[in-house]
C-alpha cells in the first residue's frame, strides 16, 4: 500500500533468510583477499569475488546499483569508498579496502575488509598502514559491542568516535555511514560513525545493520573523482581505511552475519558472546 513504511525490524524467519547471503558475501571477500598481492590487478580481485558468488548460487548486489558494473569496490590508499576496480596493479605497501555484497532470494549481505600489501623495503609505511587498519577494525568492533549492549542505534556512533578520539589522531569520514540491510542493500536506519544529537531507532530483535567505520589518517575531506564518477578520494591524498560487518539482533542476542564465528573473537574482549540465530 502506498505510503506504508516497511518496518526496519525483521521476523525470526527473515533473519534466517539473511544468513546465507551474508555467508556468501564473506566467502566472496575471502576469495578476493586470496589474490590480493603485489602484481595482481583490481580486476583480478573483482573476478575472484564474482566467481565465488556465482559458484554459490547468488548474485552481486553491487551490480544492481544503476551504472555500476562490478562486484567489489576496491579502495586503494587515498580512495575512501565506491572505488571502481580497474587494471591498476597492486604495489608493495598499498593499503586496500575491499567492499562486497551478495543477494540471494531477495536478501542482501554487505561487508568490507582491509589488506596491507607486504613491502620489505618500506617497513615503516607498512607498519603505519597496518596500524590504520587495526584501529579501524577495532573501532568497528566497539560499534558492534555498542549494538549488543545499547538501547538506541546512535550509541554505535558514540562508541566508534569515543574509541578513535581516545586512542588515535585519525579522523572519522563522517560523510559516509553504515545502514540497515535486508530486502535492499541500503535501508533505514542510518548508522553514524560519530555522535549525533537526538534519539534514534531502538535496538531490539529484528534489527539488522551494516556497521562500517571509515577512518582517515588526517583531514577527512573527500570528493568524487571526476574520472569515473564513482571513486571517492581524500582531498589531501593521504590514506583511508574501511572495515564493515552486517550484524543481526535477535531474541537471544546478536550474531555477526558476515563473520565466520558470528563475531566471537572480535567481541570476546567486551565480554560478549554472540548467539547463533535459531
Amino acid at each position: 500500500m502506498r505510503g506504508v513504511r516497511r518496518s526496519i525490524y525483521k521476523s525470526p524467519a527473515q533473519l534466517r533468510l539473511m544468513l546465507e547471503p551474508n555467508r556468501i558475501t564473506r566467502e566472496a571477500l575471502e576469495a578476493a583477499k586470496s589474490v590480493c598481492k603485489a602484481g595482481a590487478t583490481l580486476l583480478d580481485l573483482d573476478r575472484a569475488a564474482e566467481a565465488r558468488i556465482r559458484e554459490l548460487g547468488a548474485a552481486s548486489n553491487f551490480m544492481l546499483e544503476p551504472g555500476y558494473k562490478h562486484t567489489i569496490c576496491a579502495n586503494v590508499n587515498d580512495a575512501v569508498v565506491h572505488a571502481v576496480p580497474t587494471d591498476y596493479v597492486l604495489q608493495p605497501g598499498d593499503i586496500i579496502s575491499i567492499d562486497c555484497g551478495a543477494v540471494l532470494g531477495g536478501w542482501n549481505g554487505d561487508s568490507a575488509l582491509t589488506v596491507v600489501i607486504p613491502d620489505a623495503d618500506r617497513p615503516e609505511l607498512v607498519a603505519a598502514r597496518e596500524s590504520l587498519s587495526d584501529h579501524t577494525k577495532e573501532a568497528m568492533w566497539h560499534g558492534i559491542a555498542a549494538l549488543a549492549k545499547g538501547k538506541y542505534v546512535n550509541e554505535i556512533g558514540v562508541a566508534v568516535e569515543d574509541y578513535i578520539t581516545k586512542n588515535t589522531d585519525y579522523k572519522i569520514v563522517e560523510e559516509y555511514i553504515g545502514h540497515g540491510i535486508g530486502r535492499s542493500m541500503h535501508e533505514a536506519p542510518p548508522v553514524f560513525n560519530h555522535a549525533v544529537a537526538g534519539r534514534s531507532e531502538q535496538i531490539k530483535p529484528g534489527l539488522v545493520v551494516a556497521i562500517e567505520p571509515i577512518i582517515a589518517v588526517d583531514n577527512a575531506e573527500c570528493a568524487v573523482d571526476s574520472a569515473d564518477g564513482w571513486t571517492v578520494r581524500l582531498r589531501n591524498g593521504k590514506d583511508s581505511c574501511q572495515w564493515e560487518h552486517s550484524v543481526a539482533v535477535h531474541k537471544d542476542g546478536i550474531w555477526v552475519l558476515t563473520a565466520e564465528d558470528g563475531g566471537a573473537a572480535g567481541l570476546a574482549p567486551f565480554g560478549i558472546t554472540p548467539t547463533p540465530i535459531a
